[in-house]
């Protein structure tokens, strides 16, 4: 014997059936707090604050990057 059940109900219409709480507004607060902190990251990636970052002067950090430079242009040439 095979009985089938179809039940024509919407999803907030089936979790107040099985008695399963309603988390909407959490799940609404959560959503606005990832959407600020999405929109903060996004204005600090702008081009302008990373070529701030980038190049911000300090003789110690040009010193370090030609360093850096130098190194990777001598390691082409070694064998």
């Amino acid at each position: 014997m095979k009985i089938t059940v179809n039940i024509d109900c919407t999803p907030q219409e089936a979790r107040e059936f099985l008695g399963l709480p309603n988390i909407q507004p959490m799940q609404e607060k959560a959503m606005k707090q990832i959407e600020e902190r999405l929109l903060a990251g996004v204005a600090s990636m702008s081009p302008d604050a990373i070529l701030r970052n980038w190049m911000s002067f300090n003789p110690e950090q040009i010193g370090d990057m030609f360093k850096m430079f130098g190194g990777l242009a001598g390691a082409g040439t070694k064998k």
